[in-house]
């Protein structure tokens, strides 16, 4: 975006905004990087509510000081991002199945005795792009073992795939998660440096990378790929290849894999999907169709 656009942008916030406006906030640190500004503010306007969506920073150590004095001021609701999705189970008074499934809060909204209810919109938006696709009965590879891997494998499981193998440099974090899921599947689990990894990546229907590998960061990188190029040389053409990660676009992994001739799918989608659950959440059950969002990131972008 260029800086007359983003001073558009700014201006159209600022007139948005009265005496009676409220607001919806994420919380994280870092927040500077977020989308989601973009789009719930393109999403609150479409619906003609006096709200605006704004990022807050908020350090660990002040996150309970935080979320208490937003629950005395004009605060409808509140997305939840890193480091904070496990840290404020403490601090709400209702959290979904889901959220407590997933051991992840990503959205709040204060109920009606003026105390934080959670859920967790992850699932929802990752299965979003794979709804028309026909997974069920599939193979798919996991790649990362933290707390995106965790909505990943139970939106797997509830598109019906019979086979989840899960790889990971992390050993600990790899029989937690096995753990986790073990009343549902059986979760196949191998380390990065297992040479059976290469046979994983050619039999597999859907590859889903959950790991930072291929971020854009101030440090630039070329290829990225996770677990390195020579994890990856078995793809085949026609594994589908989904990246959570969506700046930059594409990631080195899906340009990878677009040359290889696979489907593959980036992160906005899940994004978006994601964040629409929340508006539904926090005005209790208003919709706004997907390209008003999907739309705003990528003038944006």
């Amino acid at each position: 975006m260029v800086p007359e656009q983003i001073i558009n942008f700014k201006v159209k916030i600022l007139n948005m905004i009265s005496s009676n406006t409220s607001f919806i906030a994420l919380i994280g640190n870092p927040v500077s990087h977020s989308l989601s500004p973009i789009m719930q503010n393109a999403a609150l306007k479409y619906l003609g509510l006096d709200l605006i969506y704004i990022a807050i920073p908020c350090k660990d150590e002040d996150l309970e000081l935080v979320m208490n004095s937003l629950k005395k001021i004009n605060c409808k609701g509140l997305n939840i991002t890193i480091p904070h999705k496990e840290k404020v189970f403490n601090l709400c008074s209702e959290i979904s199945p889901i959220a407590s499934k997933l051991k992840a809060i990503n959205t709040l909204k204060l109920n009606s005795k003026k105390e934080w209810s959670a859920t967790n919109t992850d699932v929802e938006g990752f299965i979003y792009p794979l709804k028309t696709l026909n997974l069920r009965k599939k193979h798919s590879i996991v790649l990362g073992s933290g707390g995106a891997a965790r909505s990943v494998i139970q939106g797997l499981i509830n598109l019906n795939l019979s086979r989840i193998s899960v790889v990971s440099r992390n050993k600990s974090t790899l029989d937690e998660l096995i753990k986790n899921f073990e009343s549902e599947i059986e979760l196949q689990g191998l380390l990065s440096n297992d040479n059976q990894a290469q046979n994983l990546i050619e039999e597999a229907d859907l590859v889903v990378n959950t790991t930072p590998v291929g971020m854009k960061t101030t440090r630039r990188e070329n290829n990225a790929l996770p677990y390195g190029e020579a994890f990856w040389r078995s793809l085949n053409s026609k594994t589908i290849v989904y990246d959570l990660i969506y700046n930059p676009a594409p990631t080195p992994l899906l340009e990878f894999s677009a040359n290889k001739g696979c489907m593959t799918i980036d992160g906005l989608q899940m994004l978006v999907a994601q964040g629409l659950k929340s508006l539904s959440f926090w005005t209790n059950g208003l919709e706004v169709p997907f390209h008003i969002m999907n739309d705003a990131l990528k003038n944006y972008l």
